[in-house]
């Protein structure tokens, strides 16, 4: 039975649309442009930051950061930049007794963006927060701490193979890889998926049916 289940935040939670989007408007190349350059670098398997430094080589990443937080254009989330099945997924999950997670990788102001909107979760943590991110194995030990339940009763759900599902498993969680965002549906039918994932999914609604699993 799955006592707890946790959630990767961006593609699974939210949207990316706006973030990307603030990205190039920020580097001043069109939102067409660096939208193709993350589908690039993801067909590669490469970091999705890979995509901001093909559109400005040499950028420092971590001063843009800060120049765009001083400037007001930072990292900003509303109810628009959440997937339609959130609230209502969430709400039902925690009907049935389940713990509601949400544990990504972002960053500390991302964390309090998400508790922001109230989520109907009982935990949001960023991986900024921790110090420490996927998919290294600290990452999911502390997952595993505020989880409140034994590996084996934990589900993370994620879209990215290799920073959600690999490392989750390994971690001896239970994993759901949901098709959503380019990660999800590129890499959602490889073998190695196919064979890691204990669940696929294509919405948060279906998590209700693999509670009692």
């Amino acid at each position: 039975m799955i006592e707890t289940m946790v959630f990767d935040v961006g593609e699974t939670i939210t949207r990316d649309d706006r973030y990307w989007a603030s990205w190039a408007d920020w580097l001043g190349v069109p939102r067409h442009t660096l939208s193709a350059l993350v589908g690039a670098v993801v067909a590669r398997g490469q970091d999705n930051a890979e995509a901001v430094r093909l559109a400005r080589p040499g950028v420092d990443i971590a001063a843009e950061y800060q120049a765009r937080e001083v400037a007001g254009q930072g990292e900003h989330l509303d109810e628009s930049d959440l997937y339609h099945d959130v609230r209502s997924a969430l709400s039902a999950l925690r009907t049935l007794g389940v713990r509601v997670v949400i544990a990504g990788n972002q960053t500390p102001r991302v964390g309090e963006l998400l508790r922001g909107l109230d989520l109907p979760a009982d935990f949001i943590v960023t991986s900024g927060e921790w110090g420490v991110a996927k998919p290294q194995p600290e990452f999911f030990e502390k997952v595993l701490q505020v989880a409140q339940a034994a590996p084996s009763e934990t589900l993370y759900i994620g879209d990215h193979p290799a920073n959600d599902i690999f490392p989750a498993k390994a971690a001896g969680l239970r994993a759901a890889h949901i098709r959503r965002g380019p990660w999800g549906h590129l890499w959602a039918d490889t073998p190695d998926v196919v064979q890691a994932a204990d669940w696929r999914i294509d919405g948060l609604a279906e998590l209700t049916g693999v509670v009692d699993v």
